[in-house]
């Protein structure tokens, strides 16, 4: 086929129609949607409030509440899913014994579907009859309120995404690790480099590129957060735990109020927008030094 055969739009125009279908008119009808005051339950005709959806919604502690709350689980599970998946992925690029083996087990939970992870994580922490207060009863402590505090309740969800997808890290950052040149830790030997010195002066600075993606790509998905807290909690005790996701589902599946919700989601879009614009540009400096 040339470049010029009218036959390519034959091929072009059905995909063009497919993505307008399934994305951009609900995209649309959502934006449309958020200027209205449209409830379902109970059924109230729409009407147009221009802004009033996403004044109120400013205005709603339960929504800052829900950013907070994300953004903590975000960057808290994100750093440690780093910093845990980078020293992995050095362990493992260091050819330890059992390699292979430790690669197939790490990569396990990253498999397993989040709802059935977090059904599991619901029983293990448990307050009454969870195996882990168990264990701490054996030993003689007292048992702790896993999932009925809030501050417990947020750091067993964070422990649960830090377990379930470290492994995508270790997976990317031990690709990065296996085509860095060694020639230039030859030199670096050559030169009486130490091994902290060869990871700071080396490894860290080659894989910043690749560190920047792999963060970027774990930040945004940690802020649409949903499934893990949704079975381990519901967004409880109280909404200690209630995510932006998890907010909109209640505003949109339970309460119908779907004008409110429409607007929801696009400040959602509006703040993830925010944070990624901010986070490139300050590691823009930083990566153009590398280049």
């Amino acid at each position: 086929m040339m470049r010029n055969d009218p036959i390519k739009h034959v091929f072009i125009w059905p995909a063009v129609l497919v993505v307008l279908a399934i994305s951009i008119f609900p995209l649309i009808y959502s934006l449309t949607t958020s200027f209205l005051s449209y409830r379902l339950i109970p059924p109230i005709p729409p009407r147009v409030v221009w802004l009033g959806n996403y004044i109120a919604l400013l205005q709603e502690p339960r929504f800052w509440n829900a950013i907070f709350t994300t953004t903590l689980i975000a960057f808290i599970a994100v750093g440690l899913q780093y910093a845990i998946g980078f020293g992995v992925a050095l362990a493992l690029n260091a050819r330890v014994p059992g390699e292979r083996l430790f690669r197939v087990a790490l990569l396990l939970p990253m498999l397993l579907a989040p709802v059935a992870v977090a059904l599991v994580a619901r029983m293990i922490f448990n307050p009454t009859m969870g195996p882990l207060n168990q264990l701490l009863g054996k030993f003689g402590l007292v048992n702790l309120p896993f999932l009925t505090n809030g501050h417990w309740a947020l750091a067993c969800i964070i422990a649960v995404e830090v377990w379930q997808w470290t492994p995508f890290i270790i997976l990317m950052m031990l690709a990065g690790l296996q085509t860095l040149p060694e020639d230039v830790y030859e030199a670096a030997e050559l030169e009486n480099a130490s091994a902290w010195q060869q990871f700071w002066g080396i490894t860290f600075p080659m894989l910043l590129p690749i560190s920047a993606a792999v963060v970027f790509i774990r930040l945004i998905e940690s802020y649409k957060i949903m499934d893990t807290v949704f079975v381990m909690t519901g967004g409880g005790p109280g909404v200690d735990t209630e995510t932006l996701t998890l907010f909109a589902y209640q505003e949109g599946f339970k309460k119908f109020n779907l004008g409110y919700t429409s607007a929801l989601s696009f400040l959602f879009l509006i703040a993830i927008t925010i944070i990624g614009v901010t986070y490139l540009a300050l590691l823009r400096p930083h990566l153009e030094k590398r280049r």
